[in-house]
C-alpha cells in the first residue's frame, strides 16, 4: 500500500490493482476490471522542471523516459512504446552510463518541461490568456464602486500582456469598445431581445471581410491590458448605475441571459478558433428579469422559485431559461472558453438554471452577500495570482492532453470539464 501511495503521490496515477497483468489471460481473470486513473495536474512532490525541449519518437510522438532501452555506444534509444529505435539529438552525444539527461533518471518518471525557446513557449504571447469582465449594474451605487474597485485591483496583478474586455449590463447590454481612445464608446444590445452570434458579430463589425480577411475591430474589444490600462480604468470609474431604475413594486429590469450570451458571441468572433484561454468573469447581484434566461417577473409579487418548486418541477421558468443558459454552455466549450460567477447578493441569482454553463466550461461560482464582503475581494484575487506564489489555484485553462498508449490498452474518457477528440 505504501509502495501504491507513493506512485500516486510522485506520478500521480491510482491504479486498480498495484500490479499490472503479464498477459491479457491474466487480465481477463481479474473479477475487478483492470484500469488507472492519470491526474496530468496533479501537484506532486520533487518534481524535475528543465527549460529545454523533450526528445520525442519518430514513429508514436512518445517522449523519452526512464523505461527506454539506451544505446549509449551507438546514441541510439529504443521507444518502450512501440518499440522503434531512435538516435539522440545532437546537444545529447555526450551522454554515458555516467552522464545522463534528468528524463533519464528512474526517480524522474513524471518530469516538466519549461519550453523556453519552442513555439509553444511564444503561444502565450502570440494567444495570451483573456479575462471579460461582465458586471452588473443594477445594484445601489456604493455596491458598484465596491465592485469596480475590486475589479480595478485585481487588474493589477493581471500581465500586461493578456487581453481584457469589459462588459456592462442592466436593462440594456453596453459592450465596451476599449481600442477607441478619443472618448468612450459603448455598442448597447437591447436587453428583451435573443441575438444569435451571427447577429452581435454583424452589429459589432466583426465579420470578415469580402476576401475573407479579418475585421479590423477584432482587436478593438478585447485589448492588451497594457494597450488600453487607461481606457478600462476610466469606464469602471464613469461606471454608473442602471439608468432605468426599478419602479415601486417590482424588481430591477436585469438582463442577465442576453448579456452572457452577446459577451460570449463577442469573445468568440474576437478569438476566432478558440485560440488563448478566455474566461468570462460575471459579477452578478440579484436574479434575471428581463429578455431571454429570465428566472422571475419583475412584480415583487411573484416569489421567485425556491428548492420546492424545483423539485416539484413547478417553477414558472424554469425550464425555458435553463434551456436557454445550456445552449450558452454548448457555445462557451465549443469556443474553449471559462464562466466563472460571483453571485454577490442576497436575493437568488438563479445560479440552477445557469449551472450547465459554469459546470460544462470548468468555471468556478462564488456566492455571498456583498461586493463589500471580502469573500469576494479575495476570491477575484486569487484567480491572478502567478504559479510559484502562494495561494495559487493551479487552474488550466484551455489545455490539450496528448495520451499515447501501448498495444491493447486504451482510454476510456476523461473526469471533469474535458472533451475527447
Amino acid at each position: 500500500m505504501s509502495e501504491f501511495s507513493e506512485l500516486e503521490q510522485v506520478d500521480g496515477v491510482r491504479m486498480v490493482w498495484n500490479v499490472w497483468p503479464k498477459s491479457r489471460l491474466e487480465a481477463a481473470k481479474c473479477v475487478v476490471p483492470f484500469g488507472v486513473m492519470v491526474t496530468p495536474a496533479k501537484e506532486t512532490s520533487n518534481l524535475q522542471v528543465v527549460e529545454y525541449d523533450p526528445v520525442p519518437c519518430k514513429a508514436c510522438g512518445g517522449i523519452l523516459n526512464p523505461y527506454a532501452a539506451v544505446d549509449f555506444h551507438a546514441k541510439v534509444w529504443t521507444c518502450p512504446f512501440c518499440m522503434s529505435r531512435n538516435h539522440f539529438p545532437a546537444h545529447y552525444q555526450g551522454i554515458s552510463e555516467q552522464s545522463v539527461p534528468a528524463e533519464l533518471f528512474p526517480q524522474c518518471s513524471t518530469i516538466e518541461y519549461s519550453l523556453v525557446h519552442s513555439p509553444q513557449a511564444r503561444n502565450m504571447v502570440l494567444n495570451p490568456p483573456t479575462y471579460v469582465f461582465v458586471i452588473d449594474t443594477c445594484v445601489g451605487e456604493d455596491e458598484l464602486r465596491a465592485c469596480t474597485t475590486v475589479v480595478a485591483q485585481a487588474l493589477t496583478m493581471i500581465p500586461e500582456y493578456a487581453m481584457v474586455g469589459l462588459v456592462t449590463f442592466g436593462t440594456h447590454v453596453y459592450v465596451h469598445e476599449l481600442g477607441f481612445q478619443e472618448f468612450p464608446k459603448t455598442y448597447v444590445f437591447k436587453g428583451s431581445k435573443e441575438y444569435t452570434p451571427g447577429a452581435v458579430h454583424e452589429q459589432l463589425g466583426l465579420l470578415h471581410g469580402a476576401r475573407g480577411q479579418q475585421s479590423n475591430k477584432r482587436g478593438n474589444f478585447l485589448m492588451p491590458l497594457g494597450d488600453c490600462e487607461f481606457v478600462m480604468s476610466a469606464a469602471l470609474d464613469d461606471l454608473q448605475c442602471n439608468p432605468f431604475p426599478a419602479v415601486a413594486g417590482q424588481r430591477p429590469s436585469r438582463c442577465t441571459g442576453t448579456a452572457l450570451q452577446v459577451a460570449t458571441a463577442m469573445m468568440g468572433g474576437s478569438l476566432p478558433g478558440g485560440s488563448g484561454s478566455g474566461r468570462l468573469l460575471l459579477m452578478l447581484g440579484g436574479p434575471c428579469t428581463e429578455g431571454a434566461g429570465k428566472v422571475v417577473d419583475k412584480d415583487l409579487t411573484e416569489p421567485i422559485r425556491s428548492h420546492k418548486d424545483l423539485a416539484k418541477d413547478s417553477a414558472m421558468h424554469y425550464r425555458k431559461a435553463k434551456t436557454y443558459y445550456d445552449k450558452i454552455a454548448t457555445q462557451l466549450v465549443l469556443q474553449g472558453h471559462t464562466l466563472d460567477l460571483y453571485a454577490c447578493s442576497l436575493d437568488q441569482v438563479g445560479l440552477a438554471e445557469m449551472k450547465t454553463a459554469v459546470e460544462a466550461s470548468g468555471g468556478i461560482v462564488i456566492q455571498t452577500d456583498s461586493y463589500k464582503n471580502p469573500v469576494f475581494k479575495q476570491s477575484l484575487k486569487r484567480m491572478f495570482i502567478p504559479p510559484g506564489e502562494a495561494e495559487h489555484l493551479a487552474m488550466h485553462s484551455n489545455a490539450t492532453m496528448e495520451t499515447f498508449c501501448s498495444k491493447d490498452i486504451k482510454v476510456c474518457g476523461a473526469l471533469g470539464p474535458a472533451s475527447g477528440v
